[in-house]
């Protein structure tokens, strides 16, 4: 059976982009057909000027709004990355084997680093490395595919970069992965500026849909989303972004195909009617879901420390192997030899 793994950032609420570009697939597919393990990243988080008060509350939300989507701790594993030791002590060695030169290659940190530097800000050094922390999510459970979304396929391939680099040089340790990204909805983008992605930075974005935005909320946003000029409804990614990003909206609630949908709708009136209706019925669940995993916060307890422990007997043979290969002393015989000195200068 392939093994697959992904996460989510706790950097914010998480949006319809979230759900639509990833977690739908991994609870309707991946946690069906794969051996899967699902990650809350907060380590990723910490990248960045953060609350720590805030990154511990959207950890916990996340969490719930991943089990809310459809995650069954029955059919996979769900963890926090921070609670696995095996994450951190497996991403030093992997920076051992990358390069500054792709570290900086990564559009992430160029276009994340630029926005820092415009604040006055300074750039984090963990906001260069996180890649190679990602890498190393990935390669300690041995996956085979990483379901993203598409901005963030250039990881995965780093990641397989530093698999094939790592084996080469100290022998056969690592699988290498590879990314899936869904057809339709693979990059949702923002309804006020449909040329950038849908990201749940920003709290009070009016062109972020939040998974718990209440349906007036979700409503109104989507009624008041930026179109294009001319009348009519054509989808065309390039020439027509605000439209297009509408019908692939629709298409991925509906199951439809965005193309399709363009020919039935002869108004961007009838056509955001639909889509904000289409995307309240399909939020109606999982917020339902949420609200009741919310009063039983000790089953989501539960949920993450079972899936720690399975993470964590997961992980470790690999990131021993990864030791053992990269040349670091295994730590049973760090012990006998350190009995023996003891032994002898007695």
């Amino acid at each position: 059976m392939k093994r697959v793994f992904s996460g989510v950032k706790p950097t914010g609420h998480l949006t319809l982009g979230n759900y639509l570009g990833a977690m739908r697939q991994w609870a309707e597919v991946d946690q069906h057909r794969s051996d899967a393990l699902f990650c809350v990243v907060d380590l990723h988080a910490l990248t960045v000027d953060h609350d720590p008060a805030r990154v511990r509350r959207l950890s916990r939300q996340a969490a719930t709004l991943l089990l809310a989507a459809g995650l069954d701790p029955e059919l996979c594993t769900v963890f926090v990355q921070s609670h696995v030791d095996e994450h951190a002590r497996l991403s030093y060695v992997l920076e051992c084997v990358a390069t500054d030169g792709e570290m900086r290659r990564m559009i992430q940190y160029k276009e994340k680093a630029a926005r820092e530097r415009e604040r006055g800000g300074s750039v984090r050094l963990s906001l260069l490395t996180y890649p190679v922390l990602m890498a190393a999510d990935i390669l300690a459970y041995g996956a085979d595919e990483v379901p993203v979304g598409d901005d963030q396929a250039q990881h995965v391939e780093l990641t397989r970069d530093l698999a094939v680099r790592f084996n080469q040089r100290y022998g056969h340790t690592f699988v290498v992965p590879r990314a899936t990204v869904p057809a339709v909805a693979a990059r949702v983008m923002n309804l006020q500026e449909p040329a950038s992605k849908m990201g749940k930075s920003d709290d009070v974005g009016p062109g972020i849909v939040y998974l718990l935005d209440e349906p007036d909320v979700v409503r109104k946003k989507v009624m008041r989303a930026v179109t294009d000029s001319g009348q009519d409804v054509v989808y065309d990614r390039e020439g027509r972004p605000g439209v297009s990003n509408l019908l692939e909206i629709l298409a991925a609630c509906t199951n439809g195909n965005p193309a399709d949908l363009s020919g039935v709708y002869e108004s961007y009136g009838a056509l955001k009617k639909d889509t904000a209706e289409a995307v309240v019925e399909l939020l109606r669940p999982v917020q339902a879901r949420h609200k009741e995993l919310c009063a039983d916060p000790a089953y989501v307890e539960e949920v993450l420390r079972r899936g720690a422990e399975k993470a964590r007997a997961m992980a470790r043979p690999t990131v021993d192997a990864a030791y053992r290969a990269i040349g670091l002393l295994p730590a049973a015989e760090t012990g006998a030899v350190t009995g023996a000195v003891v032994s002898a200068a007695g």
